[in-house]
């Protein structure tokens, strides 16, 4: 970022750096053409440069610049010279981008920019073309751009605490049938139902301030290290200002613990109401009753249809301030959903299989008690669905936008070759390819055809971050079609109107629809004041997923012939058959090093292949989305932890069981082989149900939960094979956890399990 120096006394930061010139007469030298001051994060890169000289871009020429001190101002890099100095290095004579207004005592800010900006007798008005702006609002635009994505990260938290509360549920749902006897011991001493629900909430909540320490601790560590090493969007690029400090927050951590004992509480209440119902007679000879019919009841259909129903009414519903707050309530009644339909979809399914096991008496015994604990099952499974399901919705999201971005980059490079100058719109004010040099590209022998490409930013609106406006070819390259990936069809062009393309996040941000005129556009490029107010019209809609605050293209033509400006940041060249890319880059920058006159001039450009841009961008893709697979694999333990808990619980409780099987005559690899063919249809069902709840899921994400957020849409991709490969190591981790579980109880002597009821 460059900013113009102002008199002495008008910016604190100007005075840091007179501060560092040294005499009177020296401090006036920081109006001299060749001054330049630096920050620490420009002079970062420069600590070698004892000379203290630095060449600047303009255009497509080199200007040497003394560095003359250095200014307090954090944050991203950031160069500042006189104005009038910087105007002319840059070729900006008389052109501002910008005006900073100190108002007088007393003068309210608000009402003095609706006083000029409206119309009104007397008053001359606000220029055409120009945003008013608070100090405020260019971290608010920072905030609206990250909002999203930090929204989204938010949710994935409490996907963590979703599972972690099902983690809980299960160790305590095998700590009570462990201590049965011991909680129906202490009911026949005195310690009433009540009781003993708050003694295991207790253990629920100490479980959860262990669980919420060791998570805050762990968690800032991994944070640290995240930030460190990925920088605060995790290597997504939407932020390049360097790795950001880790914010920690005392509030914020109680907070966070807060939400870790109301999970863990959450967890533990049916075990404690288990614990509440437990008949002391009973529990104390090993015959606690089940309560497997009424959970099925809880678990009713009636209650599922109404969370379906609520469901399918949220996820239509619009965004709640810019964001998809109802369709993620949405996604949480789905899985609620499908978790209370698993009873009776478990007994559906297995009494379909009861047929075909009926004549094998290991089967069958797995699969009548399977479809006859319904309920037990359902609670062993549910950690399994919960994650699964999430695991296979963000799969099959990850998936359709790479599939998407893959597609959408295949029409946006349509090119062999690129040239640009900078790497952002902003750098590109300065950094640009002139007239002559574009000629002389195309006159470079193994060039067939050259496409150029201006990027602006304007600023719409003060809150939202700025748009960017490209003039491109569009009908010269074989029309709109061919360079952008448009959504729906182009709409025909009324007579004396000027195409242009909305992208999506223009559509959604600004009302932009196809078949609307577009005059803030003219505001934006200040053509009212010319008097040369043009009648753009909305002819299509493109996706544009590289842009989220907006993006409008135009035709090069009409742009040029609307504000004069012959500019260009990019050129896409189309080479001739058999010509190699590395001898039309070497003759390109003879071309840049003969119209920039040094040596130097040659490696202002950057060249790119099609196939390498399209290879870093889906690196960055990936390294983006890299720490949702982390994600699914936890979840997916923890479910599978749940499993093995409740087992665990099952097969203590059912000593007596395998004891009179052992008398009936089963060998323990039987009982062991009953064990895991539970396990086989527990998680079976389980995986399918979970499949089936991630599917779903992931129509919401795709189709909701990602237009609202980002304000873009894509197509939903089913990767199969990979979905099938996770339900199957699922059921396999499952079947292998409850044979595992079950050799515990079958391994001690079950037989005298019996004589405990003699």
């Amino acid at each position: 970022a460059l900013m113009p120096l102002p008199e002495p006394t008008a910016d604190p930061k100007a005075g840091a750096a007179l501060n560092e010139a040294g005499s009177d007469a020296a401090k006036f030298s920081v109006f001299a053409p060749d001054a330049i001051f630096l920050n620490a994060a420009a002079a970062g890169p420069l600590a070698a440069n004892l000379s203290q000289v630095i060449e600047v871009q303009a255009g497509l020429g080199l200007q040497t610049l003394r560095r003359a001190g250095s200014i307090a101002s954090p944050g991203a890099a950031t160069a500042v010279m006189d104005l009038g100095a910087a105007q002319e290095v840059f070729g900006r004579l008389g052109q501002l981008s910008r005006i900073d207004v100190k108002l007088k005592p007393g003068v309210n800010r608000d009402t003095f920019i609706t006083s000029v900006t409206s119309a009104q007798a007397g008053a001359p008005g606000w220029p055409t073309g120009v945003l008013a702006q608070t100090p405020d609002d260019a971290l608010d635009r920072m905030g609206n751009l990250s909002r999203a994505y930090r929204v989204n990260m938010t949710v994935l938290a409490f996907v963590a605490l979703f599972t972690g509360a099902f983690l809980v549920f299960s160790v305590l749902s095998l700590s009570v049938t462990k201590r049965a006897q011991q909680l129906a011991l202490l009911g026949v001493l005195g310690l009433t139902g009540t009781e003993r629900l708050r003694l295991v909430l207790l253990e629920s909540a100490g479980l959860g301030l262990v669980g919420s320490a060791l998570g805050i601790t762990l968690g800032s560590g991994l944070a640290s290290a995240a930030l460190r090493l990925l920088g605060g969007d995790l290597g997504g690029g939407y932020f390049t200002t360097g790795a950001p400090a880790l914010q920690w927050n005392v509030w914020a951590a109680v907070g966070y613990a807060a939400l870790g004992v109301s999970a863990a509480l959450a967890g533990g209440w049916w075990p404690a109401k288990a614990a509440q119902q437990l008949q002391p007679a009973q529990a104390l000879k090993g015959l606690a009753a089940s309560n497997d019919a009424k959970n099925a009841n809880l678990k009713s259909f009636t209650l599922t249809l109404v969370l379906l129903a609520a469901c399918v009414a949220l996820a239509m519903a619009p965004p709640i301030f810019d964001l998809p707050l109802a369709a993620y309530v949405s996604v949480a009644l789905l899985l609620l959903g499908g978790i209370t339909a698993l009873p009776w979809l478990i007994a559906l399914l297995l009494a379909g299989v009861k047929p075909m096991v009926a004549q094998h008496l290991l089967p069958l015994l797995a699969v009548e008690r399977s479809r006859r604990m319904r309920g037990s099952a359902a609670a062993a499974v549910s950690g399994v669905v919960a994650s699964l399901s999430l695991a296979v919705a963000l799969t099959v999201m990850v998936a359709s936008f790479r599939e998407a971005v893959t597609a959408w980059l295949g029409v946006v490079l349509p090119a062999d070759l690129y040239l640009r100058t900078a790497n952002t719109a902003l750098a590109g004010e300065s950094a640009f390819f002139t007239p002559d040099f574009i000629r002389a590209v195309a006159a470079t022998p193994g060039v067939a055809k050259v496409a150029t490409q201006r990027t602006r930013l304007l600023q719409f609106d003060a809150a939202r971050p700025a748009v960017a406006l490209m003039s491109r070819d569009l009908q010269d390259v074989g029309g709109v079609a061919k360079v952008l990936p448009l959504v729906g069809d182009v709409l025909p062009l009324p007579a004396g109107h000027i195409a242009v393309y909305v992208s999506e996040a223009m559509a959604d941000l600004y009302d932009a629809r196809a078949g609307q005129e577009f005059l803030k556009l003219n505001r934006a490029l200040g053509l009212e004041k010319h008097g040369q107010e043009a009648p753009f019209f909305i002819a299509g809609v493109w996706r544009d997923y590289a842009r989220q605050g907006g993006s409008v293209a135009i035709d090069k033509a009409d742009y040029e012939r609307l504000t004069g400006d012959t500019q260009v940041n990019d050129l896409a060249l189309w080479l001739e058959p058999g010509r190699d890319n590395a001898q039309v880059k070497e003759a390109v920058r003879a071309a840049v090093q003969a119209l920039g006159g040094t040596a130097k001039s040659g490696q202002l450009v950057d060249f790119a292949s099609a196939g390498e841009i399209r290879r870093i961008s889906l690196q960055i893709f990936d390294r983006s989305f890299a720490v949702t697979y982390w994600l699914q694999a936890v979840a997916i333990g923890i479910g599978l932890f749940g499993v093995a808990a409740s087992f665990s619980a099952q097969v203590l409780s059912r000593r007596k069981e395998f004891g009179l099987l052992a008398h009936l005559g089963l060998t323990r690899r039987q009982m062991l082989a009953v064990v895991a063919g539970e396990g086989l249809a527990w998680t079976s069902i389980g995986a399918l149900a979970g499949l089936t709840l991630g599917l779903a899921v992931a129509v919401i994400l795709v189709h909701v939960v990602n237009p609202q957020s980002f304000h873009w849409t894509m197509e939903l991709a089913v990767p199969w094979a990979r979905l099938s490969l996770l339900c199957l190591a699922v059921v396999i981790a499952g079947t292998l956890t409850a044979w595992l579980a079950g050799r515990a109880a079958a391994g001690k002597n079950a037989v005298l399990a019996v004589k405990e009821d003699w």
